[in-house]
């Protein structure tokens, strides 16, 4: 961690350097283009008032020149600072992360759901989750392709493998990331735009309103494209024929009217359509067009990359190409809001008609290929933001993926990866069929502990280093049940919501081939003795299921399974150390915990009172 704080650091004071220096240059540029444009207009007026030598014009001439010169450096400087101030802004929030605030990074909130398989007892989404941890998603397909990776874990180990390799090669290409990343973010001084993603969603679903548009299609015939060019010569004729004197100016000047009249009116309303449903593009069109464009500059090594890039850029007809065309389309549409600019070109050139053109062409060639291009930049961009926290967590290891008929996981030295370097580390191992029972004091680290294996676990099947020493783990179903929450709005009690898990677990469990189940107390929502029964008959039951487990418990009655079948139910524990103070070693060891602490602490503060 202090090698990464020490380089962005570095990268933020380099970058704020630069900034300064392009700024002090900026204010040069803007002198020169007003003293340019000043000697320029001076010379001009010199000329025209007093007849003073033809050298005076072309003074006049060479200072416009050099106010254009100047005003083109000065847009280009001002481009660059812009990047730089992305780029600084990339670093910035990179040093936010290492010092543990991650508020500058989407939630994931939205993704909340208390009735998935194991997301919720996980923390996987929310404040300060694993995805507030891991997400740098530029755009909200990326955001969506993130969450829906540690909502539906990969089940192949081919596929695993080939995301790890993917991870791997972008968290080495520390340079492309960054600009990646500062091409599809908006400055934090940007008021309008601060914290807003590259909305893909509307992207896909102005696209999904274009392909339902029916916009004169007579328009993008052979006969109407003959017809148009036939009446632009027309004109042009018309026109040279009144210069010479053959025909009269005001034939040439009411073909003209009529000829502008007609196509601003046979095109108004395709038009129209068309700007109501592209003009929402006009904020976002331009980074995605620059984060596509990166992804075509890079020769990736890795088969995931290099496919996902080769369906964006392949043949004359890919992704920028398509999206560099409606951009092109929504300029023109902006300049249809030029008055003259609208009488000229309609007279001369019929630009309505042409536009309508370029556009039902555009529909023509690209609608079936957007989705599956925004597919492309949006899985890019999640696997930047998982190769971003594979380069910040130095610590963590690749996990080995194997193939095995039942449940596999053997970890050493795991620990959360929310405790960091205060993090314990345990050794453990969880066989095919087997049942662990977990006791110990509250406080002692039994939940956490269980949601260092589903989290690690989690890591691992999207292809990311897990936090061990190492970790090696089989592809299997996932279930917890950790966190239950009552529900009075629609009736249910929270002993009712256990029991509605507890059956969503066991319908789970009957239709996959392997399971890991991960539960923090059966039926806490009932007295003890119904506890203790209920949890027995749960755990009998589910045995019968190709299902492993690990069951935390405050009832050191239900270590007692061990003895019935000492062969599938294993006792381990997180004990303590009563003296003066309580010690917490957040070890877990094998056997059952002696000492608990409630009654000590309670005992404590009635005696502070």
């Amino acid at each position: 961690m202090d090698n990464r704080q020490e380089f962005y650091s570095r990268q933020v004071e380099s970058l704020s350097a630069m900034i300064q220096r392009l700024k002090r240059k900026g204010r040069t540029y803007v002198a020169m283009e007003l003293v340019t444009f000043c000697l320029a207009v001076l010379a001009f007026v010199f000329f025209c008032l007093r007849g003073l030598p033809v050298g005076l014009l072309c003074l006049s001439v060479a200072f416009m020149a050099a106010y254009v010169v100047a005003r083109r450096a000065d847009v280009r400087n001002s481009e660059t600072t812009d990047m730089l101030r992305r780029r600084r802004q990339v670093y910035e929030k990179e040093l936010s992360y290492l010092r543990g605030d991650y508020s500058c990074f989407g939630s994931g909130s939205r993704y909340i759901d208390s009735s998935h398989a194991f997301t919720y007892d996980m923390d996987v989404f929310g404040r300060d989750s694993l995805f507030n941890r891991i997400n740098r998603t530029v755009t909200t397909g990326g955001s969506d392709f993130l969450a829906s990776s540690f909502q539906s874990l990969l089940k192949d180990k081919a596929e695993i493998e080939a995301r790890r390799r993917a991870i791997a090669e972008l968290a080495g290409m520390e340079s492309w990331r960054t600009e990646f990343l500062a091409l599809g973010q908006r400055l934090a001084s940007d008021t309008k735009k601060k914290g807003e993603a590259i909305d893909t969603a509307m992207i896909n679903r102005v696209v999904s309103e274009i392909s339902a548009m029916n916009i004169a299609p007579q328009a993008g015939s052979m006969l109407a494209l003959v017809v148009a060019w036939a009446a632009i010569a027309g004109f042009i004729a018309v026109m040279v024929l009144a210069i010479v004197g053959i025909v009269p100016s005001s034939l040439a000047v009411m073909w003209g009217v009529v000829q502008m009249f007609l196509v601003i009116a046979l095109n108004m309303r395709s038009l129209r359509q068309i700007s109501r449903a592209v003009e929402k593009l006009h904020a976002h069109l331009h980074d995605y067009i620059g984060l596509i464009r990166h992804i075509g500059s890079e020769e990736f090594e890795s088969e995931c990359l290099r496919d996902l890039r080769n369906r964006l850029t392949s043949g004359d007809d890919g992704a920028l190409t398509s999206f560099g065309e409606l951009s092109d389309i929504l300029k023109s549409l902006d300049r249809r809001g030029n008055f003259i600019g609208l009488i000229l070109f309609n007279m001369f050139a019929l630009s309505d008609f042409f536009l309508v053109r370029r556009f039902l062409r555009w529909q023509r060639h690209y609608m079936e290929r957007i989705a599956d291009w925004t597919g492309c930049v949006s899985q890019i961009d999640a696997l930047v933001s998982m190769a971003v926290y594979s380069y910040n967590e130095q610590q963590a290891v690749v996990a080995e993926v194997v193939e095995a008929a039942g449940v596999v996981y053997e970890a050493k030295g795991i620990y959360h990866p929310f405790l960091g370097a205060k993090a314990v580390r345990n050794d453990f191992t969880i066989d095919d069929g087997n049942y662990y029972i977990v006791t110990g004091a509250n406080m002692a680290g039994k939940s956490t502990f269980l949601r260092s294996i589903g989290v690690n676990y989690i890591l691992a099947m999207n292809g990311m280093p897990v936090f061990a020493e190492s970790l090696r783990v089989s592809v299997f179903n996932l279930f917890s049940s950790m966190r239950t929450a009552d529900d009075l709005s629609r009736g249910i009690s929270y002993f009712n919501a256990e029991l509605l898990r507890l059956r969503q677990l066991i319908e789970s469990c009957k239709h996959a081939a392997r399971t890991l189940i991960i539960l923090d107390e059966i039926l806490k929502g009932t007295n003890s003795l119904d506890k203790l029964n209920g949890s027995r008959l749960f755990l009998q039951e589910i045995s019968r299921l190709p299902v492993s487990g690990i069951i935390a418990t405050h009832d050191l009655e239900l270590s007692k399974m061990e003895d019935d079948a000492p062969s599938r139910f294993h006792n381990w524990c997180f004990e303590i150390e009563l003296g003066g103070n309580i010690t917490y070693t957040y070890k877990i060891t094998p056997g059952v915990a002696r000492n608990q602490n409630a009654t000590y602490l309670l005992k404590k503060i009635i005696e502070e009172i």
